[in-house]
């Protein structure tokens, strides 16, 4: 099986010590599997789309100010 290397704060590394027993390798995997999988699926769900990247980023920008304003409100 290949391998890689990733690296990491070094805090990080001091809490995962403190649970020797989970298989860390196995967890970083499992994130991989899950992480390419959304990629894939927004892959899927975009290919067809007529929304130019311009269009996602304006329309983000609206809905992250809409949602700022709305916490703000309350």
């Amino acid at each position: 099986m290949p391998e890689i290397k990733i690296t990491i704060p070094h805090e990080l590394k001091v809490r995962m010590d403190r649970f020797p027993e989970i298989n860390w390798s196995e967890i970083a995997q499992d994130a991989f599997v899950h992480f390419i999988a959304d990629l894939q699926l927004f892959e899927d769900f975009s290919k067809d789309s007529r929304i130019t990247e311009r269009d996602a980023i304006e329309w983000g920008r609206k809905v992250n100010a809409a949602l700022v304003k709305r916490y703000e409100d309350q």
